[in-house]
């Protein structure tokens, strides 16, 4: 018989648990690099299928050169992670959460329409080109085409870690920035809320997949965060998320690996003949979190499963790699990785920013440092 559990034991194994414990940082590192390495690795075979991408690769698990516009060399990454690179701007120049109107006031700063041209889609542009008009930032998605697609809600990572484990305001902010994008109400603006609470869900200490479903289930019905929110009632958004979150997720339980993931999926995802048929928001969203549920939020796993996946390859990877990094860090991530895209971005004349991932992770890191210093001040006053 086993003798009794002696106290110096108990502390030994808790300091064992605090050792193993990634920290808030290497989450907000984990989350931008698996992103950005994400995005680059699925960039050369976007919209492909996985047949086509078996015939060419066999696996597909090196970052390589395309073209697009441009002889890019591997690691570039491509529209997503621009409008993630200004997003982040945004919040580190607030250094707190940000409006519509904030974001709007970065594009009209740091986007030269030559240079965007080169590396975002035709219909970035032309938001572009309405955001320099008087209009309400929150207006600017219903000039978009394309209302369904995940141009927001598959890289709208840094939305999630300003708001790290405060899963309804990550929600909340979901809602007013990706009216940037897409009209209130769309898929679009409806998944990126799912996004940003799995992001902020998976920053919270000793968060698994698991506990970031969880949360997804307890707050993404939408009826629950508030009848209105600065005057926009959202309580209609009440729909299909989590039925169909629950639905992909009991398809694809019995996946070992992504081969199986992908066949799973071929069954309701198909979509074609429309632009951007592969790229709607549910799809992206759904698939991101199965992948991450079954490589049991591995980064490194998470990226080869997405860049394979076939279909919105940059947008499933990006995401399901986001997720991973901000639940266990970037330790499965090989370092070679995440140089070649900081050197492949270096080299990027047309990029919106040329900072590291390093920087970029750490810049949100302080600023949400920031904000809880704003909020611990306040709570110091008002607690009498």
């Amino acid at each position: 018989m086993d003798g009794p559990i002696l106290p110096e034991q108990i502390m030994n194994e808790e300091r064992a648990g605090m050792q193993d414990r990634v920290s808030l940082k290497e989450k907000f590192f984990g989350c931008i690099a698996g992103a950005h390495v994400g995005a680059a690795l699925g960039a050369p075979v976007q919209g492909r299928s996985w047949q086509e991408i078996e015939e060419e690769f066999g696996v597909l698990d090196k970052l390589m050169p395309y073209e697009r516009s441009w002889a890019r060399a591997a690691g570039t990454t491509e529209s997503g992670i621009e409008r993630q690179k200004l997003l982040i701007t945004a919040i580190c120049e607030r250094q707190d959460r940000v409006t519509a109107e904030d974001v709007r006031a970065i594009w009209n700063a740091d986007l030269c329409r030559g240079s965007a041209e080169k590396v975002m889609e035709p219909f970035d542009i032309g938001l572009l080109a309405v955001a320099n008009s008087g209009i309400p930032a929150r207006d600017l998605g219903k000039y978009c085409d394309y209302a369904g697609q995940s141009n927001f809600a598959g890289f709208c990572h840094p939305v999630g870690l300003i708001n790290a484990g405060d899963v309804k305001n990550a929600i909340r902010d979901a809602f007013e920035l990706g009216q940037l994008y897409q009209a209130s109400g769309s898929y679009g603006v409806k998944w990126s809320g799912v996004t940003a609470a799995a992001i902020a869900a998976a920053t919270k200490p000793d968060a698994t997949i698991d506990s970031v479903i969880h949360d997804l289930f307890t707050h993404c019905q939408y009826a629950d965060v508030g009848a209105r929110i600065d005057g926009y009632k959202y309580g209609y958004l009440r729909d299909n998320v989590p039925e169909e979150l629950e639905k992909g997720l009991k398809l694809t339980a019995g996946c070992q690996d992504f081969r199986e993931l992908r066949q799973a999926f071929d069954r309701i995802y198909h979509g074609c003949g429309v632009p951007y048929g592969s790229s709607f928001a549910n799809e992206v969203v759904t698939k991101a979190i199965c992948i991450v549920k079954m490589v049991d939020a591995n980064v490194h796993d998470a990226i080869i499963a997405g860049a394979n996946m076939g279909r919105d390859t940059v947008g499933v990877t990006a995401l399901a790699a986001g997720i991973s990094g901000a639940i266990r860090g970037s330790a499965a991530l090989p370092k070679s990785f995440v140089a070649q895209v900081d050197y492949a971005t270096n080299l990027n004349k047309y990029t919106c920013s040329k900072k590291t991932i390093a920087a970029q992770a750490e810049s949100l890191y302080q600023a949400f440092q920031s904000r809880l210093l704003s909020i611990n001040s306040l709570v110091a006053e008002m607690i009498v």
